[in-house]
């Protein structure tokens, strides 16, 4: 796994060992970034349940201002420390080992313009933190918000949370369902 693009091309990222973790493949890491690519320039990212890092540090190597990575696993709170000062970029990130449903209310932001989650697949955590954003102040009607899932994942329900569904990407086994607040 690598920095597809920005000002650490090229660099190689460490994983967290273990089976709880699933990188995002390069290729799939490209395409979603060449989708978000105009939101990303002087903003501000959140990558929720952010395993490595990897979704964060490619946005921050593509010029984000600020980017928040919140994860509780202990193991992928050490690499992502070790891939941001690697990269160069701690001192654009915030790390923060808490349950991301704890994390939301720690970020103080007037707005963010892209939030990632790629949780666990079939846990519902994407619904519950979806449930949390929509109150937070932070999360406007130009926040991008991506989610990361099993291909076969059901998001009908998302307006009853106040969302709406922008673009939904398919590949092999999952797929990137990108939303508003509506």
């Amino acid at each position: 796994m690598r920095v597809i693009a920005g000002t650490a091309r090229s660099l190689p990222l460490k994983t967290p060992e273990g089976l709880d973790v699933r990188p995002t493949t390069d290729r799939i890491k490209e395409t979603l970034f060449n989708m978000l690519q105009w939101d990303i320039p002087g903003g501000i990212f959140l990558d929720l349940f952010s395993g490595s890092g990897s979704i964060g540090i490619e946005a921050l190597s593509r010029g984000a201002r600020k980017a928040y990575f919140v994860d509780n696993a202990q193991k992928s709170i050490a690499c992502i420390q070790q891939n941001l000062i690697f990269t160069k970029m701690a001192d654009r990130a915030v790390v923060l080992k808490q349950d991301v449903r704890s994390a939301l209310g720690s970020i103080r932001e007037d707005s963010v313009d892209i939030i990632f989650m790629d949780p666990p697949y079939d846990c519902g955590e994407e619904k519950a933190a979806l449930a949390l954003l929509r109150a937070m102040p932070y999360v406007t009607e130009d926040t991008v918000v991506v989610t990361e899932a099993a291909r076969d994942t059901d998001f009908s329900w998302v307006s009853q949370l106040g969302f709406y569904i922008t673009k939904d990407k398919q590949y092999r086994t999952n797929k990137h369902i990108f939303m508003k607040r509506g």
